[in-house]
């Protein structure tokens, strides 16, 4: 588990290693609030960064978490929730 907070940086690394990225997507651009569809990532895509998001930090992304965390800022908010309630307990 990891003690350090999960960032936009973490993320997009991980989307890139687990599905790449359209050719019209720049992910160094602001994409914290645009939609993960729009960037293009389809649900699949998102199982293949949840599932490495929790190898690599050791928590559990329930679906409905996943299903919720529309956007990338979504997404990161939700895994530093995980990792700070594990810092706690």
């Amino acid at each position: 588990m990891s003690t350090q907070p999960f960032t936009i940086e973490d993320l997009k690394r991980i989307l890139l290693e687990g599905s790449g990225a359209a050719e019209d997507v720049d992910l160094d651009t602001d994409i914290l609030d645009q939609e993960f569809e729009d960037l293009g990532y389809d649900s699949l895509a998102l199982l293949e960064t949840s599932s490495r998001i929790e190898r690599t930090y050791g928590i559990t992304i329930s679906d409905s978490i996943l299903a919720d965390a529309t956007t990338p800022r979504a997404l990161v908010g939700a895994v530093n929730e995980h990792l700070a309630e594990d810092a706690a307990a």
